[in-house]
Order: structure tokens, then C-alpha cells, then sequence
């Protein structure tokens, strides 16, 4: 029987009960708040020690008996070596499933458990940390490349800036230019990507392409002033040529007259030499 105390509480008369311990459940029924505080004082979760077998050795391992598998599985990975992921447990017979409880699959303190290592499942995981090394190392490269390709933007920019003042840019300078935007061009082609790297990739060819068009497009006003100073150096070339050959012929006709001068002695002496000698029969008498 409930005392007067509790009727006269329970009927709305004088309570010693604090409102606030009770709440409402979802049914509508008035019920006392519950203490979590004291539900764990009061209740503690049993640690069970399972004897786990991993080819010719035992591992003893102390876990709350209302761990998960998986649990277990971090707890061993410790103890052999082996990931989580490359883990599989069999217990009565029967491979668990990491979601799965200790306590809702049976385990109890002193149960075996046998562990063997998932070979599909290490390669599955070692291809996926490839690729996922891959797609880093070219989010790396593709960054990279990015700031590069900003650096000759400037360089673009500045020569666009000279055009536009009036003064002829070197040829070097946009042919040099043109190299590395293409060498970056060929880079973003090698790269293998795919999502939103793939999406950045097409943006980044599209800038060093409208780059690359921009410095033929100043290839080709360079081209209309050298083409004149070409002509006057053709012409310069020319006119030089044209005056080359009298000079020459000059210097030639010197040299023969001089020639000439220095073998007249030598050609009259011959010729002295070359005179028939005439014999007479006139004799000349002397008194």
C-alpha cells in the first residue's frame, strides 16, 4: 500500500518531489527521470579476456564484452601487425562481420577466436592507396604546373605592355616564351586525372592556349617593321655589292699596270737578244 505521504503527492496535495524528475515518455505517460549517472555506477560492463589464434600464436586479449568485432580487429592490429581492413575473424565456424557485437554473436570470457589475414582484401586496399598516391601526386603536379603558368602570364602581360606603347618586343623573348607555355602544355597533357581535377586541368589548357595566341599574334605585328629594315639591309648589301666590284676591278688594273712597269727592262732586254745578227761583205778601210 502507498503511504498517505505518496497518495497526497500522487493527487496534486503537498510533494516533496522535485517536477523535474519527471518527464513526459512519448506513449504520454508521466514517468521519474532517469540518472544515467547512477545507471553506471550502479551497472558496470564485464571486460572479458578472448584467446585469439593467428597462425602458430595466441594472442590473450582483455575487451568489454559489449565490443564490436572491429573493436577486436584494432585491438589485434596492434598485437600482429596486420590492418583492420586486411583482418578476418571466424568464430564458431562462422567469418563475423565487424559491425557485428561479442556478446550478440555469443563471445564470452575464455572463448577462442581464429584470425587469418584477407588477401583480397590487403590488395583491394593496396591497389586504392595506389591510386589514391597517384591522384595526389598529380594534384601536386597540376598545382605546380598552375603557378608556373601564372609566372609566364606576367611575362605575356608585360610584353603585351610594350606592344602597346609603341616598342618592338625581341624575338627571343616571345619565342622563349612560347617554349615553356608549350612544355607546360604538353605537361597537362600527361597528366592522368579525373573529377574536379579534371575540371581544373581543362581550365588551365585553356589559359596557356589563349597565352600561346597572344604571342603569335605579337610574332606577326613584329613581322611588318623587320620586314622594312630587312629591305634596307638588302638594299644596304646590295649597293654595297654593286660598288665592290669596280673597286676591285681597280685594284686589278693597278696591279697589272704595275705588273707591266716592272717587267718592261726584262722584255726590251729580251727583245735585244731576240734581234738577228746581219753579216755584210762592206768593208771598211782604213788609211
Amino acid at each position: 500500500m502507498l503511504s498517505m505521504a505518496n497518495k497526497k503527492s500522487i493527487g496534486g496535495g503537498e510533494s516533496s518531489v522535485n517536477p523535474k524528475e519527471w518527464e513526459v515518455r512519448p506513449g504520454g505517460m508521466l514517468v521519474q527521470k532517469r540518472d544515467s549517472s547512477s545507471i553506471q555506477t550502479s551497472f558496470s560492463i564485464p571486460t572479458i579476456r578472448v584467446r585469439v589464434k593467428y597462425g602458430s600464436t595466441y594472442h590473450d586479449i582483455c575487451i568489454s564484452s559489449q565490443a564490436s568485432f572491429g573493436d577486436l580487429k584494432k585491438m589485434l592490429a596492434d598485437h600482429t601487425g596486420l590492418h583492420p581492413l586486411d583482418q578476418k575473424l571466424t568464430y564458431k565456424n562462422k567469418e563475423r562481420d565487424s559491425k557485428a557485437y561479442l556478446d550478440v554473436a555469443g563471445v564470452k570470457d575464455g572463448s577462442k577466436i581464429l584470425l587469418v589475414e584477407d588477401i583480397a582484401s590487403k590488395e583491394r586496399r593496396c591497389l586504392e592507396m595506389l591510386k589514391n598516391a597517384k591522384m595526389e601526386k598529380s594534384s601536386k603536379s597540376l598545382s605546380q604546373i598552375g603557378l608556373e603558368v601564372e609566372k609566364f602570364a606576367d611575362q605575356v602581360k608585360a610584353l603585351e605592355a610594350t606592344v602597346s606603347r609603341g616598342h618592338e618586343v625581341q624575338q627571343m623573348d616571345v619565342d622563349n616564351l612560347t617554349g615553356f607555355l608549350m612544355t607546360s602544355l604538353v605537361r597537362l597533357d600527361e597528366l592522368a586525372v579525373k573529377g574536379d581535377l579534371k575540371l581544373q586541368k581543362k581550365i588551365l589548357e585553356k589559359k596557356v592556349q589563349k597565352h600561346i595566341e597572344t604571342l603569335d599574334a605579337m610574332k606577326l605585328q613584329n613581322k611588318t617593321p623587320r620586314s622594312n629594315g630587312d629591305k634596307i639591309q638588302v638594299k644596304q648589301h646590295e649597293h654595297s655589292m654593286e660598288k665592290g666590284p669596280i673597286a676591285t676591278q681597280k685594284e686589278q688594273m693597278q696591279e697589272k699596270q704595275k705588273s707591266l712597269t716592272d717587267q718592261m727592262p726584262t722584255m726590251r732586254q729580251k727583245q735585244r737578244q731576240s734581234e738577228p745578227v746581219v753579216f755584210t761583205t762592206k768593208w771598211e778601210t782604213f788609211d
